[in-house]
């Protein structure tokens, strides 16, 4: 398929179900940690943590025969300390951070452009919002591509694999708004 026979929209409550399974596939394929409920509870009430409050969005990827491919979602909570470092959480304070989540496209779809397609809509959206200072995100680099990825549109602000006893092996990153 050419990037043109996909589209970037926000999900609705039929999306919810194949964005589920866009996502929990990713937990258990790329991330190989299953779903675990204080790390994924939100991909279990989507509606819940990203359609009912007005800050938060959903975008799926869909492909010419309607199929969601891809997911990104975007909430208003900055990273927790614990487990994320105490100065990256004071950097990114809930309310004023963007935090860029669930970006996951299926690997037979992957490399057309879809992920950046969701990181542009959703950092319009943040944008248009008004209230968001900062946009942050982090990701695991054990996941192929993952690392890359952010690193061509946002910068790093923290790598745990530096810190003694290498953290959680996250890294942190700051996206500009446009």
């Amino acid at each position: 398929m050419r990037p043109h026979d996909y589209s970037i929209r926000p999900a609705t409550p039929d999306d919810l179900g194949p964005a589920r399974a866009v996502m929990l596939d990713t937990v258990y394929r790329d991330f190989g940690s299953g779903y675990v409920p204080r790390w994924h509870g939100d991909i279990i009430d989507l509606d819940a943590a990203y359609l009912a409050p007005a800050r938060h969005a959903l975008l799926v990827a869909v492909d010419a025969d309607g199929e969601v491919v891809g997911t990104g979602a975007l909430d208003s909570r900055g990273p927790a300390h614990p487990p994320n470092p105490a100065h990256v959480a004071e950097r990114y304070p809930s309310g004023a951070t963007a935090q860029l989540r669930r970006v996951y496209v299926r690997p037979g779809h992957r490399r057309r452009g879809l992920a950046r397609a969701l990181v542009d809509e959703l950092l319009a959206f943040a944008a248009a919002d008004g209230g968001y200072r900062a946009v942050y995100l982090h990701t695991d680099p054990a996941v192929t591509g993952a690392e890359p990825f952010w690193r061509s549109l946002a910068k790093v602000v923290h790598d745990e694999r530096e810190d003694a006893g290498g953290g959680q092996g996250i890294v942190h990153f700051d996206v500009p708004l446009p």
